[in-house]
């Protein structure tokens, strides 16, 4: 699937740069391994709501911490909740590590809601895995978002709230 979303950015002329390096499996070993790409780190997590009926690909800053409960309350969803790898697989066709906005090029049913919080939406140019963790895109924001688009996902842009950090005891 890898090189089809290659050829999709190529024939929609979608600029991007390609990053390769080893396996990343979270934020922290992204920012350790890639130190320097253009564009903003981001975190992206697979959601799904309590009876596992709506689906949601969320993009917050990599340093945020989202309060889950309360952005199921935001947008209406019962029970939200991280979906299973095995959701993961089906409806986005990807593995833990690899999760990323371009994955919406997978949704071919559009049944994932694409969601990206408003400080990551204002970020010139935004980092996003192609389907596999051992590379990295550097994408100009305004041709993510036109491939959203083309993809038939709109996304939904919101202020996802933040889980409170928690006081340090002395």
């Amino acid at each position: 699937m890898e090189h089809a979303l290659y050829d999709f950015l190529d024939q929609h002329q979608i600029r991007h740069q390609r990053f390769d390096h080893p396996p990343v499996y979270t934020c922290e070993e992204a920012a350790r391994l890639t130190p320097g790409l253009p564009g903003a780190e981001c975190k992206n997590l697979f959601l799904c709501d309590a009876k596992g009926r709506q689906h949601v690909l969320l993009a917050v800053p990599a340093d945020a911490g989202v309060d889950i409960k309360a952005l199921g309350e935001q947008l209406e969803l019962k029970g939200l909740r991280f979906a299973s790898p095995e959701r993961l697989q089906r409806y986005l066709g990807l593995t833990p590590g690899a999760v990323t906005l371009l994955a919406a090029f997978n949704d071919r049913d559009r049944q994932v809601a694409i969601v990206v919080d408003q400080d990551l939406s204002h970020r010139d140019a935004i980092l996003c895995h192609p389907l596999v963790n051992t590379s990295t895109l550097a994408l100009p924001m305004a041709e993510l978002m036109r491939f959203l688009d083309l993809t038939g996902h709109a996304p939904r842009i919101v202020e996802v709230p933040r889980r409170q950090k928690q006081a340090s005891r002395p």
